[in-house]
């Protein structure tokens, strides 16, 4: 192999993956995130994977296929993967929506090179990794949260001859005798050894002249927000969540998460604001690991005071003296908070045991110290939540404006598009009072087709049907949208193009209900094909404006001069 020829190339794939040809009415399933319905967004495990392997002497190299299909509609990723060359392929199964994307990747690898491994890592993959296995495009499954050192001594026995995989842990194979799956052994217990150096992202796309390959979501070059993971693993258990405590001691036999240290954490920031203006996200919330833990990184923080936005997660409610260090340490922060419902008894029997009380004396103690946007998340599809429950949450969020001001942001979007296999609602679905509608990673990949979001959700529960799942959110977003309008929140054309939006939507879904009534499958193809340009321009910021959930990301987006002089004489 020639010098700049990778060992592994990470390969994103879309979540449908001919999604420029199907009809598909996506709905509201990413609208409170970056990324778009294709979910181009790539896991930060990629970096934390390519730096690892990159210092232990592998080549690796990231290409988001989703990305490039997205903003490429003649973009073919058949040549792409043709000219490709390496010793293996890696490919992200983390959450159940890159059912079918990563599969159709993982086949096309096959075909036009069967000969290189194809190996599958991610929750999702972890949790169907029997199943997984049994597609002939898959060699082998990576289990767990922590894949980088299985990954690392795979990709060196896949150099011998008589390699022997039955001694690496946490993976799952076939081989002439059958699927094997070795014993779940290796699992992290701190992270200081990995790290999300976007430095080396930049430096992977520029040896391998692709800029485009490494991007990680839609507007990057114009928006770029940037992630930084304080820990693996969750010591809360809300009941839908495949990240809660219940779910990964499941499948990814971790008891406790490893946290990476509050120095280094600090230190990634400090680094990544070098690089870029943008927003910086700081995944979890800094109290999981105690309050000691939050202090040191606060006053590791306090040192350098970034001048980026800084997001910051709440899981529960905090007091004033936490935002006061907060304010101390970070000019600019924000925080988010998920309390999932205004009615506290729907709120515990989703797993968080907090009063109403509580949270509004969050929201009071971060506003008063100087929180410039406080985003609050509500869900339609909760244990207990009838229609007429999920649509009260709005008038909660008026109140909420009406006592704290616009700097406060809420936010109401259905759980969707699946329960999380391995959280407590899906293995306990009965006791939780769900229907779960699909168990196999199949039913799945199949489900992802399906013409619009009602029929792709996985769940009913015992107060809501698919049907008033779907109904409730677009009514409940129509009333929330006008709330905000009325609160300053958005402008009044804003408000009339989401609600224009949110209206065509509803319209449409009837139309499609009505030609799937057509038995003949060609009729009903051609009808639908027929509604793509307009299905497509009502999948993206149906229930609110993307920009909604963004936070500034100042003029010069880059520090082109840092990212350059660190390239030359930084040590990797």
């Amino acid at each position: 192999m020639t010098l700049f020829t990778p060992d592994l190339i990470l390969l994103h794939a879309p979540s449908v993956y001919d999604f420029r040809e199907k009809t598909i009415l996506y709905g509201p399933i990413s609208d409170v995130i970056p990324s778009t319905p294709v979910f181009e967004m790539y896991p930060i495990g990629f970096s934390s994977l390519s730096e690892y392997l990159s210092q232990h002497g592998l080549r690796v190299r990231i290409i988001n296929l989703a990305y490039r299909m997205l903003k490429d509609k003649n973009y073919s990723v058949e040549k792409t993967i043709e000219k490709l060359k390496c010793k293996a392929f890696g490919i992200d199964l983390h959450w159940l929506p890159h059912a079918h994307g990563s599969l159709e990747v993982a086949k096309l690898c096959k075909r036009y090179h069967p000969d290189i491994p194809v190996i599958f890592g991610g929750y999702s993959a972890s949790y169907f990794h029997q199943e997984l296995i049994g597609y002939p495009q898959v060699d082998y499954v990576i289990r767990g949260d922590s894949a980088e050192e299985t990954l690392l001594t795979l990709m060196k026995d896949l150099d011998q001859e008589g390699k022997n995989l039955s001694d690496i842990p946490n993976l799952t194979f076939k081989d002439e005798k059958g699927i094997k799956s070795n014993p779940f052994s290796h699992t992290l217990s701190q992270l200081d050894g990995f790290s999300n150096n976007y430095l080396h992202l930049i430096k992977s796309a520029l040896l391998y002249r692709d800029l485009k390959g490494f991007t990680a979501i839609h507007d990057w070059w114009k928006y770029p927000i940037t992630a930084i993971m304080t820990c693996r693993g969750c010591v809360h258990n809300c009941v839908f969540c495949g990240g809660s405590k219940y779910a990964v001691n499941m499948y990814c036999q971790r008891k406790t998460p490893a946290f990476r240290s509050p120095q280094l954490v600090a230190k990634d920031i400090h680094t990544t604001s070098r690089y870029t203006n943008g927003p910086i996200f700081v995944v979890g919330d800094l109290r999981q690991g105690g309050e000691e833990y939050a202090e040191n990184l606060l006053k590791h923080l306090r040192e350098f005071k970034p001048a980026n936005q800084i997001v910051l997660e709440l899981f529960g409610p905090a007091p004033k003296e936490y935002f006061e260090m907060v304010a101390n340490a970070i000019p600019n922060f924000n925080f988010e908070f998920s309390p999932e419902s205004h009615l506290e008894e729907i709120r515990r029997s989703s797993g968080k045991t907090y009063s109403n009380v509580e949270l509004e004396e969050t929201i009071a103690s971060a506003l008063e110290c100087g929180c410039q946007k406080f985003d609050l998340f509500f869900m339609i599809g909760l244990p207990h939540q009838t229609p007429e429950k999920a649509l009260g949450t709005v008038d909660y969020c008026e109140d909420l404006l009406r006592k704290f001001g616009k700097r406060l942001n809420p936010f109401i979007s259905p759980l969707a598009p699946f329960i999380d296999p391995g959280s407590l609602a899906y293995e306990e679905s009965e006791k939780f009072g769900y229907n779960v509608l699909y168990r196999t990673l199949e039913e799945y990949r199949q489900a992802l087709l399906q013409p619009s979001w009602k029929y792709t959700l996985g769940y009913e529960t015992r107060w809501m049907t698919r049907d008033e799942i779907v109904d409730t959110t677009y009514q409940a977003a129509l009333r929330l949208n006008q709330v905000k309008a009325r609160f300053g929140l958005i402008n009044s054309r804003t408000a009339r193009q989401v609600d224009e939006r949110i209206k065509e939507a509803i319209e449409m879904m009837k139309q499609i209900d009505e030609i799937l009534k057509e038995k003949e499958i060609s009729k009903r193809e051609k009808r639908l094909k027929s509604l793509k340009p307009k299905i497509d321009q009502l999948s993206i910021s149906t229930v609110c404006e993307k920009e909604e959930i963004k936070w500034p990301a100042g003029k010069r987006r880059f520090n082109y001069f840092n990212i350059f002089k660190d390239m030359i004489f930084r040590k990797f």
